[in-house]
């Protein structure tokens, strides 16, 4: 489209951010605070801290269905559903209508999102873990796609820099496979939890069972308590939205400490197409966007640009910016839209306890155990597959929602008292990198703002099956040395996007040759394009990996900002 100066001048930013979840608002936070002027451009709706999470404080009569999925809900988000907890009353309006952002799967991919302000840090798992030097190395080492550009020596100080602004809660262990950071006191484990750790500990002296590291706070720092930030009130409501801002969110951390250098311009309902590309002077020079509500298409424009929308639409901008100078998006290697990542969810073990029947826990603890890979590390290596997985999981004592059948006194008197405790750990493993792995964007198929629908084609391996069977086992044995009674275990077919942690589509690496974006994350052959969500990630390792988009997210604005003064952007 064709602007007037004054309206490109109203429409010209020092750097722009796509997308507002946990990678974008650090963008936002550090772009703002270094003395740019950003634009943040969110597709969906604008969520206010607070005053946007509208069941937050809803009594379980309050909410529709007793907060059960409904008819009418799982009509418009039957994919959002595959989790079984992501479609609630409660929650539900946080993750997108199906109907209205339809997407092909030539094999089974579960694209769990939401659009809106924010994006998934409203409603993620919390847990918050460093890759280790191993995780680094191991690409290398294995000969596994390709290996990681840098090292976890480049990342250590952004980890540490990250966590002290979020707040982590944790317990510090001197793991190698698990390196220790700067932590606020550690969200203590129930008494079935604190058997596990001894049982197994004792058994296995390679096994660790230590408390999950998470971004709740629990002794909030003078910065946080300034940004209206206070302690987690254990009330596990945390996918409502959490109005104490204690756990980490776009909303009440990152974006807030952006708005307050009155430097962010927040824009929704702004879905963003493509990159604008100067074949001239080889740079980015804006983007461009389509309004989510009147279709219109507008431009922006920016000496920076941070892409940071997720992994699936980060690629797919990258896919449908095509100049002279990438005539097939943005990118040379053929890399782009491959090697697609997610963690194995949905294998583990479960059991009851008859031990502790005199001590129930205080309040909804929004955390649970985890017990750090050890197959593979500190035991005899499994020779039928690559990498290993962790545990996390929770001890409980059962409550009112157990099956009690009967009549009378002796019924009510069940009914309003605990069951016993059950515990349960679920397997967290990696999923290796694969070529074939892909998404790409249809050539003919559109949604309704003419965006190209997503293809997945993407699936599992010798390598995944053979993990989840050791996966499985691990957790059977490690509840038959707690003593735990009525074991169960699952092993459900693996399924790329159940863990909701889809990464790797855009590679980092040392060459144009191999990967998309170079070791600071930025695209190849247009230096001030940026990318730091999970499609960035060249391996997964088997922890959860939003502490690492953060920290290279950091990273790579630190590089922008001194790269930008020396007139190199």
């Amino acid at each position: 489209m064709n602007l007037t100066l004054k309206g490109k001048a109203e429409h010209t930013f020092d750097a722009i951010v796509v997308g507002s979840g946990i990678s974008g608002g650090w963008a936002a936070k550090e772009l703002t605070e270094k003395g740019l002027r950003t634009l943040v451009l969110e597709r969906g709706r604008d969520v206010e801290h607070i005053a946007g999470y509208t069941t937050t404080n809803s009594a379980p009569w309050q909410l529709q269905h007793q907060n059960m999925t409904s008819r009418d809900m799982l009509a418009k988000q039957k994919v959002q559903n595959r989790t079984g907890y992501t479609v609630k009353p409660g929650h539900g309006q946080y993750f997108v209508n199906d109907l209205e952002h339809p997407y092909i799967e030539e094999k089974r991919f579960d694209w769990m999102r939401g659009y809106h302000k924010g994006g998934r840090s409203i409603t993620w798992g919390k847990q918050s873990y460093r890759l280790s030097p191993i995780d680094f190395e191991a690409n290398a080492k294995e000969g596994i796609s390709i290996p990681w550009p840098i090292g976890y020596k480049d990342l250590a100080p952004w980890y540490d820099y990250v966590e002290r602004f979020a707040g982590i809660s944790g317990s510090k262990e001197g793991l190698d496979i698990l390196p220790d950071g700067i932590f606020q006191p550690p969200m203590g484990l129930t008494p079935v939890e604190l058997d596990l750790k001894s049982a197994v500990e004792k058994k296995w002296s390679g096994r660790k069972v230590i408390p999950g590291r998470a971004a709740h706070l629990t002794a909030p720092t003078e910065e946080q308590l300034k940004l209206g930030r206070a302690s987690c009130q254990y009330r596990n409501l945390c996918m409502r939205g959490c109005p104490f801002g204690a756990y980490f969110s776009s909303q009440s951390a990152t974006l807030r400490a952006a708005e307050l250098t009155g430097k962010m311009t927040l824009r929704p309902h702004s879905i963003v197409h493509s990159i604008l590309f100067d074949d001239e002077t080889n740079k980015a020079v804006g983007v461009q966007i389509i309004d989510e509500l009147t279709m219109e298409t507008t431009e922006f424009f920016a000496k920076i640009i941070f892409l940071n929308a997720s992994t699936i639409p980060s690629t797919s901008i990258l896919m449908n910016s095509k100049s002279k100078r990438f005539p097939n998006g943005m990118d040379e290697s053929g890399s782009l839209g491959g090697y697609l990542m997610d963690h194995h969810l949905g294998v583990g073990a479960g059991g009851i306890l008859e031990t502790h029947p005199d001590k129930t826990t205080f309040g909804r603890r929004p955390n649970g155990f985890y017990i750090p890979r050890f197959r593979n590390h500190t035991e005899k290596p499994n020779q039928d597959y690559l990498r290993g997985y962790g545990y996390q999981g929770g001890g409980l004592r059962q409550g009112w929602s157990r099956q009690i059948d009967g009549f009378g006194e002796d019924f009510k008197k069940e009914f309003t008292s605990f069951g016993p405790w059950s515990l349960y750990m679920g397997g967290f493993g990696e999923w290796l990198p694969y070529e074939d792995n892909r998404i790409s964007l249809h050539p003919d198929k559109k949604d309704k703002w003419g965006l190209p629908l997503v293809v997945a084609n993407a699936g599992y391996k010798d390598n995944e099956v053979r993990m989840r069977i050791d996966m499985k086992n691990d957790a059977i044995e490690m509840l038959e040395a707690l003593g735990a009674k009525n074991i169960t275990s699952n092993n459900d077919a693996p399924s790329l996007g159940l863990g909701i942690h889809e990464m790797g589509t855009a590679r980092m690496g040392s060459s144009p040759k191999e990967s998309v974006l170079n070791p600071h994350n930025q695209v190849w052959g247009a230096p001030n394009v940026f990318c730091t969500d999970g499609s960035a990630m060249t391996s997964a390792g088997c922890t959860n990996p939003s502490l690492t988009y953060m920290a290279l997210t950091a990273r790579a604005v630190d590089h922008a900002v001194s790269e930008m003064k020396k007139g190199n952007l």
